[in-house]
Protein backbone atom coordinates (compact mmCIF):
# COMPACT_ATOMS: atom_id res chain seq x y z
CA UNK A 1 0.00 0.00 0.00
CA UNK A 2 2.77 2.20 0.63
CA UNK A 3 4.46 1.78 -2.44
CA UNK A 4 1.43 2.63 -4.13
CA UNK A 5 0.44 5.65 -2.77
CA UNK A 6 4.46 6.86 -3.25
CA UNK A 7 3.79 6.40 -7.24
CA UNK A 8 0.35 8.01 -7.37
CA UNK A 9 2.15 10.87 -5.18
CA UNK A 10 4.95 11.44 -7.64
CA UNK A 11 2.56 11.44 -10.42
CA UNK A 12 0.03 13.88 -8.99
CA UNK A 13 3.48 16.17 -8.11
CA UNK A 14 4.34 16.20 -12.05
CA UNK A 15 1.50 16.66 -13.50
CA UNK A 16 0.92 19.57 -11.14
CA UNK A 17 3.75 21.34 -13.27
CA UNK A 18 2.30 22.72 -16.56
CA UNK A 19 4.60 22.13 -19.81
CA UNK A 20 6.77 25.09 -21.16
CA UNK A 21 4.89 27.26 -23.35
CA UNK A 22 5.53 30.28 -26.48
CA UNK A 23 4.41 32.45 -23.73
CA UNK A 24 7.35 31.55 -21.54
CA UNK A 25 10.10 32.93 -23.72
CA UNK A 26 12.27 35.82 -23.00
CA UNK A 27 10.96 38.82 -25.18
CA UNK A 28 13.93 39.40 -26.60
CA UNK A 29 14.28 35.90 -27.91
CA UNK A 30 10.82 36.15 -29.33
CA UNK A 31 12.32 39.38 -30.79
CA UNK A 32 15.10 37.43 -32.85
CA UNK A 33 12.73 34.98 -33.92
CA UNK A 34 10.17 37.66 -35.37
CA UNK A 35 13.38 39.62 -37.72
CA UNK A 36 13.45 36.33 -39.94
CA UNK A 37 9.76 37.11 -41.28
CA UNK A 38 8.52 39.79 -43.17
CA UNK A 39 6.46 42.56 -41.96
CA UNK A 40 3.22 41.14 -42.59
CA UNK A 41 3.56 38.19 -40.55
CA UNK A 42 5.25 39.68 -37.75
CA UNK A 43 2.37 41.82 -37.16
CA UNK A 44 0.34 38.13 -37.47
CA UNK A 45 2.62 36.34 -35.02
CA UNK A 46 2.43 39.36 -32.54
CA UNK A 47 -1.43 37.74 -32.23
CA UNK A 48 0.01 34.46 -30.56
CA UNK A 49 0.44 35.81 -27.17
CA UNK A 50 1.61 38.58 -24.91
CA UNK A 51 4.79 38.03 -25.36
CA UNK A 52 5.07 38.60 -28.87
CA UNK A 53 3.06 40.98 -29.13
CA UNK A 54 5.52 43.11 -27.15
CA UNK A 55 8.23 41.93 -28.90
CA UNK A 56 6.67 43.33 -32.15
CA UNK A 57 7.41 46.44 -30.79
CA UNK A 58 11.13 45.88 -30.68
CA UNK A 59 12.93 48.98 -32.53
CA UNK A 60 15.75 46.87 -33.54
CA UNK A 61 12.97 44.90 -35.15
CA UNK A 62 11.68 46.99 -37.28
CA UNK A 63 15.19 49.05 -38.32
CA UNK A 64 16.18 45.46 -40.04
CA UNK A 65 12.96 45.66 -41.95
CA UNK A 66 13.11 50.05 -43.03
CA UNK A 67 15.05 50.63 -46.34
CA UNK A 68 18.61 51.35 -45.57
CA UNK A 69 18.02 55.32 -46.87
CA UNK A 70 14.96 55.27 -44.34
CA UNK A 71 16.31 58.41 -42.64
CA UNK A 72 16.76 60.39 -46.00
CA UNK A 73 13.03 58.99 -46.90
CA UNK A 74 11.96 60.32 -43.97
CA UNK A 75 12.89 63.72 -44.60
CA UNK A 76 12.03 63.93 -48.05
CA UNK A 77 8.95 63.38 -47.35
CA UNK A 78 8.36 64.94 -43.76
CA UNK A 79 11.16 67.14 -43.16
CA UNK A 80 10.00 70.58 -44.81
CA UNK A 81 6.33 69.79 -45.46
CA UNK A 82 5.11 68.46 -41.98
CA UNK A 83 2.68 65.89 -44.40
CA UNK A 84 1.52 63.39 -40.91
CA UNK A 85 -0.48 63.03 -38.59
CA UNK A 86 0.26 65.73 -35.73
CA UNK A 87 2.63 67.02 -38.31
CA UNK A 88 5.49 65.53 -35.91
CA UNK A 89 7.63 62.73 -37.56
CA UNK A 90 7.16 59.67 -34.70
CA UNK A 91 10.25 58.63 -33.37
CA UNK A 92 9.04 55.06 -32.75
CA UNK A 93 10.00 52.73 -35.76
CA UNK A 94 7.47 50.32 -35.73
CA UNK A 95 5.05 53.59 -36.10
CA UNK A 96 8.08 55.11 -38.81
CA UNK A 97 7.33 52.12 -41.30
CA UNK A 98 3.60 52.24 -41.10
CA UNK A 99 3.91 55.80 -42.12
CA UNK A 100 5.92 54.79 -45.04
CA UNK A 101 4.13 52.03 -46.24
CA UNK A 102 1.39 54.85 -47.10
CA UNK A 103 1.42 56.70 -49.87
CA UNK A 104 3.32 59.50 -48.77
CA UNK A 105 3.54 62.66 -51.78
CA UNK A 106 6.33 64.94 -52.52
CA UNK A 107 7.08 67.68 -54.92
CA UNK A 108 3.72 69.86 -54.87
CA UNK A 109 1.65 65.94 -54.83
CA UNK A 110 3.47 65.53 -58.22
CA UNK A 111 5.37 61.98 -56.59
CA UNK A 112 4.07 59.57 -54.79
CA UNK A 113 6.49 56.86 -52.69
CA UNK A 114 6.09 54.39 -50.30
CA UNK A 115 7.40 51.13 -48.90
CA UNK A 116 5.96 48.04 -49.83
CA UNK A 117 5.20 45.85 -46.77
CA UNK A 118 5.89 42.41 -47.97
CA UNK A 119 9.31 42.85 -49.78
CA UNK A 120 10.27 46.08 -47.93
CA UNK A 121 11.55 47.81 -51.00
CA UNK A 122 10.75 51.42 -51.99
CA UNK A 123 8.43 52.24 -54.60
CA UNK A 124 7.67 55.78 -56.86
CA UNK A 125 4.91 56.95 -58.75
CA UNK A 126 5.66 59.87 -61.08
CA UNK A 127 2.33 62.31 -62.50
CA UNK A 128 2.44 63.35 -66.29
CA UNK A 129 2.04 66.80 -64.04
CA UNK A 130 5.43 65.97 -62.18
CA UNK A 131 7.08 65.51 -66.09
CA UNK A 132 7.37 67.75 -69.38
CA UNK A 133 5.63 67.23 -72.26
CA UNK A 134 5.87 68.63 -75.56
CA UNK A 135 2.62 71.43 -76.07
CA UNK A 136 1.16 70.67 -72.66
CA UNK A 137 0.10 73.84 -72.35
CA UNK A 138 -1.81 74.31 -75.69
CA UNK A 139 -4.97 72.74 -75.50
CA UNK A 140 -5.55 72.51 -79.28
CA UNK A 141 -3.19 69.38 -78.41
CA UNK A 142 -3.74 67.94 -75.06
CA UNK A 143 -6.29 68.03 -73.14
CA UNK A 144 -6.12 67.51 -69.14
CA UNK A 145 -8.81 65.11 -68.01
CA UNK A 146 -10.26 64.42 -64.65
CA UNK A 147 -10.47 60.72 -63.49
CA UNK A 148 -10.41 57.67 -61.06
CA UNK A 149 -8.66 55.86 -62.66
CA UNK A 150 -5.21 57.39 -62.03
CA UNK A 151 -3.99 58.07 -58.72
CA UNK A 152 -3.20 61.67 -58.98
CA UNK A 153 -6.65 61.90 -60.49
CA UNK A 154 -5.94 63.49 -63.46
CA UNK A 155 -5.07 62.30 -66.88
CA UNK A 156 -3.39 64.12 -70.40
CA UNK A 157 -4.62 63.54 -73.20
CA UNK A 158 -3.09 63.84 -76.57
CA UNK A 159 -5.12 64.35 -79.47
CA UNK A 160 -3.61 64.77 -82.40
CA UNK A 161 0.73 66.04 -82.44
CA UNK A 162 3.29 65.28 -85.11
CA UNK A 163 5.91 65.72 -82.74
CA UNK A 164 5.32 63.40 -79.35
CA UNK A 165 7.76 63.79 -76.19
CA UNK A 166 7.56 63.25 -72.51
CA UNK A 167 10.62 63.23 -70.53
CA UNK A 168 10.34 62.52 -66.62
CA UNK A 169 13.75 62.44 -63.87
CA UNK A 170 14.08 61.91 -59.89
CA UNK A 171 16.98 62.12 -57.85
CA UNK A 172 17.11 60.31 -55.13
CA UNK A 173 18.94 57.98 -52.36
CA UNK A 174 17.49 55.13 -53.65
CA UNK A 175 18.59 52.02 -51.64
CA UNK A 176 20.20 48.97 -52.89
CA UNK A 177 18.94 46.91 -55.46
CA UNK A 178 17.99 46.47 -59.58
CA UNK A 179 14.83 49.22 -60.16
CA UNK A 180 12.42 48.90 -63.62
CA UNK A 181 10.77 52.43 -64.94
CA UNK A 182 7.20 52.32 -66.85
CA UNK A 183 4.64 54.34 -68.14
CA UNK A 184 1.25 54.14 -67.63
CA UNK A 185 -0.21 54.86 -71.17
CA UNK A 186 -3.28 53.92 -72.71
CA UNK A 187 -4.60 53.99 -76.24
CA UNK A 188 -8.05 55.61 -76.36
CA UNK A 189 -9.95 58.25 -74.16
CA UNK A 190 -12.10 56.54 -71.06
CA UNK A 191 -15.33 57.79 -69.90
CA UNK A 192 -18.55 56.33 -67.97
CA UNK A 193 -22.02 56.10 -69.18
CA UNK A 194 -24.68 55.19 -66.95
CA UNK A 195 -22.24 53.72 -64.52
CA UNK A 196 -20.39 51.84 -67.24
CA UNK A 197 -16.62 52.21 -68.58
CA UNK A 198 -16.63 53.30 -71.73
CA UNK A 199 -13.20 53.75 -73.88
CA UNK A 200 -13.34 56.17 -77.19
CA UNK A 201 -10.53 55.27 -79.67
CA UNK A 202 -12.08 57.53 -82.51
CA UNK A 203 -8.96 60.02 -82.39
CA UNK A 204 -6.52 56.74 -82.11
CA UNK A 205 -3.75 56.90 -84.75
CA UNK A 206 -0.23 56.72 -86.13
CA UNK A 207 1.04 54.63 -82.98
CA UNK A 208 1.35 51.70 -85.46
CA UNK A 209 3.49 53.33 -87.86
CA UNK A 210 6.43 53.73 -85.92
CA UNK A 211 7.13 51.99 -82.65
CA UNK A 212 7.63 54.94 -79.91
CA UNK A 213 11.43 55.16 -78.51
CA UNK A 214 12.02 54.34 -74.51
CA UNK A 215 15.21 55.59 -73.04
CA UNK A 216 16.59 56.10 -69.48
CA UNK A 217 19.47 56.96 -68.06
CA UNK A 218 21.40 57.28 -64.80
CA UNK A 219 24.21 59.71 -63.35
CA UNK A 220 26.25 56.96 -62.48
CA UNK A 221 26.66 55.79 -66.08
CA UNK A 222 23.84 53.65 -66.84
CA UNK A 223 21.76 53.54 -70.31
CA UNK A 224 18.52 51.74 -71.35
CA UNK A 225 17.06 52.00 -74.81
CA UNK A 226 14.19 50.14 -76.02
CA UNK A 227 11.34 50.28 -78.74
CA UNK A 228 7.61 49.63 -78.92
CA UNK A 229 4.43 49.89 -80.43
CA UNK A 230 1.56 50.89 -78.36
CA UNK A 231 -1.46 48.34 -78.62
CA UNK A 232 -4.49 47.31 -76.35
CA UNK A 233 -6.95 50.05 -77.07
CA UNK A 234 -9.23 50.84 -74.20
CA UNK A 235 -6.85 49.09 -71.45
CA UNK A 236 -4.01 50.74 -69.42
CA UNK A 237 -0.65 49.29 -70.04
CA UNK A 238 2.23 49.38 -68.66
CA UNK A 239 5.77 49.69 -70.86
CA UNK A 240 8.63 48.70 -70.15
CA UNK A 241 11.48 51.66 -70.39
CA UNK A 242 14.66 50.37 -68.66
CA UNK A 243 16.30 49.15 -65.34
CA UNK A 244 18.99 50.36 -63.03
CA UNK A 245 21.04 49.14 -60.67
CA UNK A 246 21.63 50.59 -57.55
CA UNK A 247 24.88 49.51 -55.71
CA UNK A 248 25.74 52.74 -53.10
CA UNK A 249 22.36 53.41 -50.85
CA UNK A 250 24.25 56.13 -49.48
CA UNK A 251 24.89 58.35 -52.74
CA UNK A 252 22.31 60.67 -54.57
CA UNK A 253 21.47 59.07 -57.96
CA UNK A 254 19.59 60.79 -60.78
CA UNK A 255 17.48 59.22 -63.52
CA UNK A 256 15.81 60.34 -66.67
CA UNK A 257 13.59 58.35 -68.36
CA UNK A 258 11.36 59.67 -71.97
CA UNK A 259 9.24 58.26 -74.74
CA UNK A 260 9.05 59.96 -77.71
CA UNK A 261 7.78 59.61 -81.35
CA UNK A 262 8.90 62.48 -83.14
CA UNK A 263 8.93 60.92 -86.97
CA UNK A 264 7.27 64.33 -88.40
CA UNK A 265 5.71 62.03 -91.75
CA UNK A 266 2.87 61.29 -89.62
CA UNK A 267 0.55 62.51 -86.70
CA UNK A 268 -0.24 60.28 -84.13
CA UNK A 269 -3.10 61.13 -81.16
CA UNK A 270 -5.50 59.45 -79.10
CA UNK A 271 -3.09 58.73 -76.45
CA UNK A 272 -4.00 59.10 -72.44
CA UNK A 273 -0.42 59.52 -70.72
CA UNK A 274 -1.12 58.88 -66.50
CA UNK A 275 2.00 58.64 -65.07
CA UNK A 276 5.43 56.87 -64.74
CA UNK A 277 6.44 54.08 -62.09
CA UNK A 278 9.66 52.91 -60.60
CA UNK A 279 9.54 49.88 -58.66
CA UNK A 280 12.64 47.97 -56.83
CA UNK A 281 13.12 44.11 -58.05
CA UNK A 282 11.12 41.78 -55.82
CA UNK A 283 7.68 44.14 -55.49
CA UNK A 284 4.76 42.28 -56.10
CA UNK A 285 3.50 45.50 -57.48
CA UNK A 286 6.33 45.05 -60.62
CA UNK A 287 4.44 44.22 -63.64
CA UNK A 288 5.35 41.75 -66.34
CA UNK A 289 7.90 43.23 -69.08
CA UNK A 290 6.32 45.03 -72.41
Amino acid sequence: MGANSSVISINDDAESFSKPGLGDLPESCAALILSHFDPPEICKLAKLNRTFRSASFADFLWELKLPSSYEFLVDKLFGSQGNCLNNVVPNDKREIYALLCRPNSFDGGTKVAWVEKSSGGVCFAISWKGMKITGIDDRRYWSHIPTDESRFQTIAYLQQMWWFEVEGELEFQFPPGIYSVYFRLQLGKATKRNGRRICNVEQVHGWDVKPVKFQLSTSNGQHAISQCYLSGPGSWVNYHVGDFIIENGNALTKIKFSMTQIDCTHTKGGLSVDSAFIFPNGSNERPSKC
